[in-house]
């Protein structure tokens, strides 16, 4: 089982960084678009969705905001480029601050989490009010994850994703081998206390490794280890988030569609609850500085 998912997660890893590096910023957010829509058609299912065509009217109303965000930012860009309008890049700047929501939520998920698991396990919410939930996230993860590429180039957008990758194989690896009290084990038996600091320590040396190759002053390097290790651990949060979802719907997994990870969901979890919260840090650096 342990080869099966290195075997995948290569695969995806090297597959992703292609698409980072080669795509357009227009062609990676419709690539990103694509997944986000298979992962909500998994939430569908962790929803409680049992009807396809009611599954299909949550792809819909993803797809509609993904359409209207795309096209108004990249109109903003065009007329700022083409016809010396530069102000006009104002109106898509004030998207940014959208972010300040996902945020929020996330922050009150991991808070929750923390000290009310069993209290989360057997809180019952209309199928209506998970589809929101589930429409909420994945809309912000797409927004924000596209936005970082297309705004803060490849580098910032690679570092992101290889921050993630690196703290949950650290989570994985140390909580094998020293894992033993349980950091939600209602929710997630799995994760480890001391998984967790370990990925949240790979976090600050993957920031310490970036602000040493870029040459970042001290500020900027605090704020990049501080920025990445909460991060790393809203990434962990996200990740029980779903997990609680799939316990409370009794699943093991989101899907079938990847060998030895399950689902979309359960490959991206902890991107989709990082994905905001990372941006609107990086949003705040590049203001700080410039």
């Amino acid at each position: 089982m342990l080869l099966q998912r290195i075997i995948t997660a290569s695969i995806l890893a090297l597959l992703v960084i292609l698409a980072v590096f080669q795509l357009s910023s227009e062609y990676f957010s419709l690539v990103l678009a694509l997944i986000i829509l298979a992962a909500a058609w998994e939430w569908g299912n962790l929803a409680g969705i049992d009807s396809p065509l009611k599954r299909g009217l949550l792809l819909l109303a993803l797809v509609l905001p993904m359409l209207g965000i795309h096209f108004w930012t990249y109109f903003l860009e065009f007329v700022a480029q083409n016809l010396d309008w530069p102000d006009v890049r104002d109106y898509s700047g004030a998207l940014e601050w959208l972010v300040i929501a996902p945020v929020l939520f996330w922050i009150l998920v991991m808070i929750l989490i923390r000290n009310t698991p069993s209290g989360l396990l057997k809180l019952e919410l209309k199928t209506r009010y998970k589809a929101l939930i589930g429409w909420f996230v994945l809309l912000s993860a797409w927004m924000f994850l596209s936005r970082l590429r297309a705004f803060y180039d490849v580098e910032m957008a690679l570092y992101f994703l290889i921050l993630i990758w690196a703290a949950d194989i650290a989570a994985y690896f140390v909580g094998k081998k020293y894992g033993q009290t349980k950091l939600a084990p209602d929710i997630s038996p799995g994760k480890t206390v001391a998984g967790m600091y370990g990925a949240l320590a790979v976090g600050a040396v993957c920031a310490v490794v970036l602000s040493l190759i870029y040459g970042f002053d001290f500020m900027i390097a605090s704020d990049f280890i501080l920025l990445s290790v909460l991060t790393v651990l809203i990434s962990i949060y996200g990740d029980l988030f779903f997990s609680l979802a799939k316990r409370q719907r009794g699943v093991k997994d989101s899907g079938s569609v990847l060998p030895g990870h399950g689902g979309i969901l359960d490959r991206i979890d902890s991107l989709i609850a990082a994905a905001p919260f990372f941006y609107a840090g990086i949003f705040l650096i590049y203001r700080l500085v410039s």
